[in-house]
């Protein structure tokens, strides 16, 4: 059976695509304490090999995995706020995962991480990240910005997956074809589960019962387009996540950790209410009875941040192909 280890696992939507393609963890490590419990609880039967800790604390020798995988932290990237890159601390944990690599020589890395990593510092900087997983040479490194919606994922979410393969065992790596078949919010939204969710402020709500399936502030009248956008409204710029609703046609936008913030609304398409905290799991892929641990902000920032299972599973299928035809 082929192997994984995991670090930055979050809840779990990759190390579950890899599970469900027959992959076994090896470690699977997260420095979140409420992750955590969310992975022991439903990865049954390996609980033994979750460890809640800092990455920087671990050490891999004696550990063979075939692959060795994360979502190191996207934050020093990320094109909301400042993006400092490798300058920033946690940008330093592509450091820490370099050194995994380096002592459990694994015959597959893989890293995904936000779409800016590709602009950040006019590209320099995932220039630097995958002369750094190379290793002196000793792995042939692509990427390739994959959106979810085109792996069997209700959502539209652009990510950047780096793959690593071992330059002495000579690996044919193709990231997946994209699947013929698409899927839409409505797909997603059939018979969800009853579950806790944000709700709207009374003044809020009513804003948002003028926006039409699809439709974001640009939809409301203008005079409360003022009053909704304040200072927003005269700086220009797209902003299309105001006041935005989403649409059954569609797949959904891109998840964050709160439904409810201003600059990234996530209504749902036919009630006037954010997406409950099934119906985040559902457009992640996550099966229904995968439960999620802590309070429900909690919830919605583990489920937001996630993987999506359904392109994990996809990504794991096509290692699987190159694994076996060594």
């Amino acid at each position: 059976m082929h192997s994984f280890i995991e670090v930055c696992a979050g809840c779990g939507g990759l190390s579950k695509g890899f599970m469900d393609a027959g992959f076994k963890p090896l470690l699977i490590n997260e420095i979140d304490k409420t992750a955590c419990e969310t992975l022991r609880k439903n990865h049954r039967g390996h609980e033994g090999v979750i460890n809640q800790g800092s990455m920087t604390d671990l050490r891999l020798e004696g550990l063979s995995p075939d692959i060795l995988m994360g979502g190191v932290p996207c934050q020093a990237f990320s094109h909301a706020g400042e993006r400092k890159g490798l300058e920033d601390p946690r940008g330093q944990l592509i450091l820490e995962f370099n050194r995994l690599v380096n002592e459990c020589n694994p015959k597959f890395l893989l890293v995904e991480n936000v779409k800016g990593l590709t602009t950040h510092n006019q590209g320099k900087t995932l220039e630097s990240v995958l002369e750094l997983f190379s290793n002196g040479g000793l792995y042939d490194i692509r990427y390739k910005v994959l959106n979810a919606k085109d792996y069997d994922v209700p959502q539209k979410r652009e990510r950047i997956i780096i793959v690593g393969t071992r330059k002495d065992l000579n690996i044919s790596y193709e990231f997946p074809e994209p699947s013929p078949r698409k899927v839409v919010l409505r797909d997603a939204l059939k018979n969800v589960p009853k579950s806790e969710g944000e709700l709207y402020s009374e003044e809020k709500r009513k804003v948002l019962e003028m926006v039409p399936p699809g439709g974001c502030w640009v939809n409301l009248p203008v005079e409360v387009q003022k009053t909704y956008m304040g200072k927003a409204f005269s700086s220009g710029g797209g902003r299309r996540g105001m006041a935005r609703r989403l649409s059954m046609d569609e797949p959904c936008l891109t998840l964050t950790t709160s439904p409810a913030q201003k600059q990234t609304e996530r209504c749902h398409p036919d009630e006037t209410r954010p997406l409950t905290v099934r119906e985040y799991a559902r457009i992640q892929t996550f099966p229904d009875d995968y439960e999620f641990c802590g309070s429900m902000s909690r919830k919605y920032r583990q489920i937001g941040n996630a993987v999506p299972v359904m392109l994990s599973l996809h990504l794991a299928r096509s290692i699987k192909k190159s694994l076996e035809n060594i």
